[in-house]
Order: structure tokens, then sequence, then C-alpha cells
């Protein structure tokens, strides 16, 4: 197992949001600002290298006829580590995500990798995985906030950007089809390098 390749492969080869397209629900929803993109990516990548764990430790424990229901309350185990934790600690935080959080429980990101990789492979390699493939979704989910942020408000995490003030900035990219706009962009100019790249 190389542990570079798997970092490659989660970040740009195979990145989860950029190149396979998956999880966009809490993509839109939650990167109307970078903290919040890079916070929800942050609790997607702990669910995702603990049900990983779990899941390549139990795999040949759980019957073929249960296995997906039996994924899935792993994960939600995970998840409501991560709400309540979130809730107690970071309420500010808790209340700008809101429903996205407990929905990771069925972000299809997160049993794609438990079915496809974690049930599959052994505890080393499934715990790199959930990690390469956590930093691929925390890095885009944090570009995408960070983009829509700055065209919105003329802000990056919170602090303003000198020299433009907010009323440069285009309010459309922190509404719902900002988000849209953004992530297709975004979207064209990677697969436009990588196409280069190969080239």
């Amino acid at each position: 197992m190389n542990i570079l390749k798997s970092l490659k492969n989660g970040i740009v080869d195979e990145n989860p949001i950029f190149v396979l397209l998956l999880g966009m629900c809490p993509t839109l929803g939650t990167t109307s600002s970078a903290m919040n993109g890079f916070s929800m990516g942050m609790a997607t990548m702990f669910v995702l290298i603990c049900s990983n764990l779990v899941i390549s430790l139990i795999k040949n424990l759980i019957p073929d006829k249960v296995r997906i229901p039996a994924f899935i309350v792993v994960i939600a185990t995970f998840v409501t580590l991560v709400q309540f934790s979130m809730e107690a600690f970071l309420p500010a935080l808790y209340e700008s995500l809101g429903l996205f959080i407990p929905l990771i429980v069925v972000n299809c990101l997160v049993l794609g990798r438990a079915e496809a990789f974690a049930a599959k492979n052994g505890t080393l390699s499934s715990i790199v995985d959930g990690l390469a493939m956590g930093l691929g979704f925390t890095v885009a989910l944090t570009l995408l906030g960070l983009v829509r942020e700055l065209l919105g408000t003329w802000h990056a995490f919170g602090y303003k950007v000198p020299g433009l003030g907010e009323e440069y900035g285009a309010l459309v990219f922190v509404l719902a089809p900002g988000a849209f706009i953004a992530l297709g962009y975004l979207i064209a100019i990677i697969n436009t390098l990588r196409n280069k790249s190969k080239a």
C-alpha cells in the first residue's frame, strides 16, 4: 500500500467532488463560506476514517443480507458523535451547518467507500482510504466555499480582503444559484488542467 498514491488518488485523481461528483447535497448547501466548507469536510473525514476502520474490522462478522444496514448503523454512530460534539463545543458552527451534519449518514461518499473499499480491504488500507477521500472532500468544499465567499462578500475565512468593499461582491455567489455556478466553473478549470497534464 502506497500512502502517497492513495492521498493523490483521493485529492486529485478521484476527488469526490470535482471528479466523482459525490456528496453534492452538502457541497452545494454548506459552502456559503470557506469555514463552513472546511468544517463540513473535516466532520465528513472523521466519519469516513472511523467508519472505514470499524467496517474493515467487522466485515467478516456481518451477514451478506444485512451488509448495507449494518454499514449505515456504524456510520450513524460516528455521525451522532460528531453532531453531539459540535453542538456542545461549537454551537455557532453547529447552527450554521444545521441539518447537513446528520445528513452525513446518507452521504453517498461515506457509504460508497464503506462498500467499495473498507468491506474488501484491511484496516490500515481502509484508514488511509478514509483519510485520502476525506482530505479530497475537505479540499474541494473549502475551495468552493472560499471562491463563493470571495466573489460574494470579498471576505476569506471571515476576514475582509483589503482593497474592495462588500458593495463590489456579487450576492448571487452567497446564495444557492452561486453554488452551482462556482462549482461548474471549478470543475471546468480542474478538468482542463487535468487534461493538459495528461497530454
